[in-house]
């Protein structure tokens, strides 16, 4: 009974405490590589990824992870990519203006 209630709250061993991320696509726009990497959360994904862009030879990293789920792999991944062009846009040169190597966007 235990184990069933344990599942049913997500507090297995199997399911970790954050949920697996799917295998993404990258893509590259502008001077920085996207990467969706959906999340995957029982039979759905969540929309999930980051834009890299390579500074004065070190990387930098922006991930984000949105509300979003979708019941395709395929539909998340084109939301994330179309997600991350809009990021990039809107923030511009700001969006690696910091110098902080990674951080949440």
């Amino acid at each position: 009974m235990a184990s069933f209630l344990s599942k049913l709250f997500g507090l297995s061993k199997a399911s970790g405490t954050e949920p697996a991320a799917s295998s993404g696509k990258t893509e590259t726009y502008g001077d920085c590589l996207i990467r969706a990497t959906p999340m995957r959360e029982g039979s759905q994904f969540r929309l999930a990824g980051s834009v890299e862009k390579e500074i004065e030879g070190g990387v930098r990293v922006r991930t984000f992870i949105r509300a979003d789920v979708f019941t395709s792999e395929q539909d998340v991944i084109d939301a994330t990519l179309r997600k991350a062009r809009q990021i990039i846009d809107q923030h511009g040169q700001s969006l690696f203006a910091d110098d902080v190597a990674s951080r949440q966007v």
